[in-house]
This record gives C-alpha cells, structure tokens and sequence, in this order.
C-alpha cells in the first residue's frame, strides 16, 4: 500500500511543478497574441479571420456572430 502512495504524491508533485512552469509561458504567449490580435484587427475590418473572431469573442463576450464593427472600434479606442 505504501508504494501506491508515495507515486500519487510523487504524481501530485510533478503536476504542480509542471503547472508552474506551463503557466509562465502560457502568460507570457498570451501576451504576444494579444499584441498580435490588435495589430490584425487594425489592420483589417469585418470579416475577420476564425482565429481573429474567437479572440473577439471571448474579449467581448459576446458570440461571433454578434460582433459589429462599432464592437471593435470601441475595444481598439480603449486599448
């Protein structure tokens, strides 16, 4: 029975550690597709591409096929 516990804690341990390490380079890749997502949209106007729309979408919380144009205008005014 001892050796089932010393591997979920050894489990529990990497997952935390890989967690950790995952989540720095989730953020900072966020980042860059945050700048590179305003650099498309004012570049470009409606259509969007699918990638390009998804990111709206869950910036504005709204579904894709609602977003106007006056709903990216404002997120650009105030970014």
């Amino acid at each position: 029975m001892g050796s089932r516990r010393i591997r979920r804690e050894q489990r529990r341990a990497d997952m935390a550690e890989s967690r950790h390490r995952n989540g720095i380079r989730k953020s900072r890749e966020r980042t860059r597709r945050n700048t590179r997502m305003l650099a498309l949209l004012k570049a470009g106007r409606l259509p969007y591409t699918p990638a390009v729309l998804s990111w709206l979408s869950e910036r504005l919380q709204k579904p894709a096929r609602r977003i106007t144009q006056e709903d990216v205008d404002r997120l650009l005014k105030s970014s």
